[in-house]
């Protein structure tokens, strides 16, 4: 049982009328426990075979999104570590789906750790266009980074930065925003007792204000003719309407599309709160970086250590992945680690648009320059489509191999080969082994390995 402030209780009593004594009675319900399936990596069948893994049962909101049974673990499953599915609470998965980007857009996602609605704006985006996700704390902005990676996405740049600054490199430069801003958490008090302790009246006025900081940097971002959505998983109007209410009021241009609430009495979730807004106007005004990607023409050529590391990663690839190719980008070389860049079409951001950022992974991880060699990158791993490596060890996902490589032990191949192989759960990638003799070296990073029972 869960001990309600008395003061939140009648907030909702005012808010709810009615309907209240049902939505508090809800805070003693059993929490619901939700997935999205990553069409990045999903195949013809896959959704029975989890429904029939898991209990799945679909999300109403959500087309990918599916509430799974208490008594299922899909955390600890090898389809878990290969990026199949994310685990997310069922109505989070509604902002996402209201801001419906496509394919080609150019989208940021604000405030974005740990992932949830960044890897579902990707699995809609199709590889095409480009994410920016962005995290202001640093420890958040790592998970973000993890979960980006987790689910093989290759056309988003991970930034950490505050909202003004990143608003002054980026004016009307998107063509959707995700702001999902830091709230009250009324919506979490099931999952998380201190969101309770901290929950306050005051608390509520200091979210509102942090939101409408974050909110008037947002909107400087959106070319007109854009849609942004900003959601909370907080009940109160102050946090919510109000807070919508006084960007239109604030911003003419902009105008209401429409509002989503999910209230936990209603609908099986923890609830949440979406509105969709659409701003007005004419042409995007030309801003700094679309005015240097025109000055610049067609693309400098590579700085000579990044076309050092290119002529590495190519050689490696030609041998180890015959039938990959790299989408449209520029090499990048952060110290010794090589990225690849996306480039979307009609958008300007390139390597210089970096200068000043700080960005912890900029585009898809390929490898690690080291002196004449590289050592292709865990990222690379699980971005690869399937059928692109040469050599790949494929086992069922129950086999034992399958727990071995989780844990980082050594794994025996019958193959009469060297070189880097692909280790896949019935298809799925997870990572890297360097076959040798019929011994095959564990490269599954130390930090992701398993421990335990």
């Amino acid at each position: 049982m869960i001990s309600l402030p008395e003061s939140f209780k009648q907030q909702m009593r005012e808010q709810l009328g009615d309907e209240a004594e049902l939505f508090l009675a809800s805070y003693d319900m059993p929490r619901t426990q939700g997935l999205r399936i990553n069409p990045l990596k999903a195949t013809a069948g896959i959704t029975e075979l989890l429904t029939k893994q898991f209990g799945l049962t679909p999300v109403p909101w959500c087309k990918d999104g599916y509430y799974y049974e208490d008594t299922a673990k899909p955390g600890k499953h090898p389809y878990h570590a290969a990026g199949l599915y994310y685990i997310q609470e069922p109505s989070a998965m509604s902002a996402v789906a209201l801001l419906d980007p496509q394919p080609g857009d150019i989208v940021l996602d604000l405030a974005a750790a740990p992932g949830g609605k960044s890897t579902q704006i990707a699995a809609k985006l199709q590889g095409q266009g480009l994410l920016i996700t962005n995290e202001i704390h640093p420890a958040r902005a790592k998970i973000l980074a993890e979960n980006i990676e987790r689910m093989g996405i290759a056309n988003a740049v991970v930034t950490q930065m505050a909202p003004d600054p990143l608003a002054a490199r980026f004016p009307v430069f998107f063509d959707k925003m995700m702001v999902d801003a830091p709230c009250s958490g009324e919506g979490m008090f099931r999952k998380d007792p201190e969101a309770v302790k901290e929950w306050s009246p005051d608390h509520v006025t200091m979210c509102a204000a942090r939101q409408w900081d974050i909110l008037q940097a947002a909107v400087t971002m959106l070319k007109p003719g854009g849609s942004l959505a900003y959601s909370t998983c907080t009940f109160n109007r102050a946090e919510n309407e109000r807070t919508v209410e006084a960007i239109l009021e604030r911003y003419p241009e902009f105008e209401l599309l429409r509002v989503e609430r999910i209230w936990p009495h209603r609908h099986a979730g923890e609830g949440h709160f979406v509105a969709l807004l659409r701003k007005g106007g004419g042409e995007a005004a030309a801003n700094p970086i679309a005015a240097r990607g025109k000055a610049a023409g067609k693309r400098a050529s590579s700085p000579r250590p990044e076309e050092e590391a290119m002529k590495l990663f190519r050689a490696f690839a030609a041998e180890a992945l015959p039938g990959f190719e790299l989408p449209p980008g520029e090499a990048v070389l952060f110290g010794e680690q090589l990225y690849w860049l996306p480039a979307a079409e009609g958008c300007p951001f390139e390597r210089s648009s970096l200068n000043g950022l700080k960005v912890l992974r900029p585009g898809l991880h390929l490898a690690e320059v080291k002196k004449a060699r590289i050592e292709p990158s865990h990222a690379l791993a699980l971005a690869l489509p399937r059928g692109s490596a040469r050599r790949t060890l494929d086992f069922p996902v129950d086999a034992p191999e399958i727990d071995r490589y989780l844990r980082g032990e050594t794994l025996e191949s019958s193959m009469e080969d060297s070189g880097w192989v692909l280790i896949a759960a019935d298809g799925l990638a997870l990572g890297w082994g360097k076959l040798s003799g019929g011994q095959v070296k564990n490269h599954y990073p130390k930090g992701l390995r398993r421990v335990g029972s």
